[in-house]
């Protein structure tokens, strides 16, 4: 009997904590290289001690809604992590005076503070695994369509450098062949000549003999 198809075990994820440029960035994915392919680093942040593992619970929470999701806030805020961040409020406040005391908090921000923090349980991080593979899915269709788009293009360019030297090679052999047959007649036209020339002398001796006996 047929053996039953193995079902891929899903990946637990982890979220991943660094600070690039203005900002900090957090993405929950299975490994540390998923994490540094997301964020388009270009060498190891986790060997350089500029990325971390969290388990900071909001981040946890923020990062799981969005597997593979690379989210963002401005570089040492506590504010929460979004899609779409704005700058740190130094960059944008730049050449403005900054005011000499810190406001004081309100109590509804310090009741903010104090709340506690969220906790994910298993179904949550269970829809995130599967949202996060279904997202790597996509990429991965993406990828495929633009390899397929690559090849497609690699063909046809191959094909019309293919055309062009069948043409090339055709040209050549076609000027050979036509140098060949006028080396032939060259050829032929030297061979005429030649003969043309022994018979014209044969025959001035021929006939300068006959002059000189009719002188006798």
């Amino acid at each position: 009997m047929p053996r039953e198809p193995k079902i891929k075990a899903k990946r637990k994820l982890k979220t991943y904590q660094t600070s690039l440029g203005f900002y900090d960035q957090a993405v929950a994915a299975p490994s540390m290289k998923a994490a540094l392919e997301a964020w388009g680093a270009s060498s190891n942040l986790f060997h350089q001690g500029v990325a971390k593992e969290t388990d900071d619970p909001d981040i946890v929470a923020a990062t799981m809604a969005s597997p593979g999701v690379v989210l963002r806030r401005p570089v040492g805020s506590n504010g929460p992590f979004t899609e779409s961040a704005e700058l740190p409020t130094d960059l944008a406040d730049e050449g403005k005076a900054k005011p000499k005391r810190k406001p004081k908090p309100s109590k509804r921000a310090e009741k903010t503070a104090k709340k506690p923090s969220r906790k994910i349980d298993d179904r949550q991080a269970r829809q995130a695994a599967a949202a996060f593979e279904r997202e790597e899915r996509r990429r991965e269709a993406e990828r495929r369509k633009e390899e397929a788009a690559r090849a497609k293009e690699r063909a046809q360019r191959e094909k019309a450098v293919a055309i062009a030297q069948a043409t090339l090679d055709k040209a050549k052999r076609e000027h050979e062949a036509r140098a060949e047959e006028i080396e032939a007649e060259r050829t032929a036209i030297d061979e005429r000549a030649e003969a043309e020339q022994g018979r014209g002398d044969k025959q001035r001796r021929k006939l300068e003999e006959a002059l000189r006996r009719a002188r006798e």
